[in-house]
């Protein structure tokens, strides 16, 4: 199926699971009622970010995958005929745990998952006390309106990330995040950090010609001390933006995406064709010294 309507739902969370999750399907309804075909929700939509602190009672967030959650969701997906793209806290085993996204078809079949590669480290992003880094390596998945691959968030800065999945065959890119400024930050800085994340993953589009999707949440998080910068959007295989959403309002929207365009581009732009594959052998050194 070249034409694909997306579903992308942004949204704010609250500190209660079920409310979350409840708002979620509520969202997905809205945007299969627009006509999309596969939804992609937002990093960890049934909680608050809790990375913000290292907390060991939020554990207690985590779950089975497939297990509970997304059970509910395959039930969804297989009444309104969609393909849902969830993020969820994996708990795998006693003290395990990873940053996963899970693909339910359309049929309400679970796919498979996909766990977090890169997890950051940062000052309210303490994502290494909870995460335990992916081993599944990357991914791609075979939906009933095309193969599709996910990454997750901090993942988006890697053009190595978008590159192999891109090269497994996947024709879509999606990326469920959850990222924002801090409120006691200067309007310049949100400026440049809010276009370098976005920049980096039009390259990623660009690079590969695939369509990129990136889902992001929105809402002050963190006693206020934290503003989720929303910003969703769709690019073509060109970096050309189809959907760019507010960096405040919960938004449902729906886009559709022609993925025979990846052809086109990927002929008139030939770059997979001139990779020098023979010349990247460093490209798996942490750094290539000058001697």
């Amino acid at each position: 199926m070249p034409k694909v309507q997306i579903g992308l739902v942004q949204m704010s969370c609250t500190a209660d699971k079920n409310d979350n999750l409840q708002k979620a399907i509520a969202k997905i309804k809205d945007a299969a009622a627009k006509g999309a075909q596969i939804v992609c929700l937002q990093e960890l939509f049934t909680s608050l970010y809790f990375c913000d602190v290292e907390a060991y009672e939020n554990f207690e967030l985590a779950e089975k995958i497939p297990g509970e959650s997304t059970n509910l969701l395959a039930d969804v997906a297989k009444e309104l005929n969609v393909v849902i793209i969830a993020s969820l806290f994996e708990k795998r085993t006693q003290g395990v745990y990873h940053n996963t996204t899970a693909v339910l078809d359309a049929d309400g079949t679970y796919l498979g998952k996909y766990r977090k590669m890169h997890i950051p480290d940062d000052p309210s992003y303490y994502e290494k006390f909870y995460f335990t880094p992916g081993d599944l390596d990357y991914k791609t998945f075979d939906t009933a309106y095309g193969k599709i691959g996910v990454l997750i968030c901090w993942d988006q800065w890697y053009p190595e990330a978008a590159r192999l999945t891109s090269l497994m065959g996947a024709e879509i890119l999606f990326y469920p995040t959850a990222i924002g400024w801090a409120t006691s930050q200067d309007e310049a800085t949100n400026t440049e950090q809010f276009n370098a994340w976005q920049t980096i993953q039009r390259s990623h589009a660009i690079a590969n010609g695939v369509h990129v999707v990136s889902v992001n949440r929105v809402g002050l998080e963190q006693n206020g001390a934290m503003k989720f910068w929303g910003g969703s959007f769709v690019s073509n295989p060109f970096g050309t933006l189809l959907y760019n959403a507010s960096h405040d309002n919960e938004e449902v929207a729906v886009v559709e995406v022609d993925t025979d365009a990846t052809d086109r581009y990927r002929t008139h732009w030939p770059f997979l064709r001139d990779r020098r594959i023979d010349s990247y052998k460093n490209i798996t050194k942490r750094f290539v010294d000058a001697d």
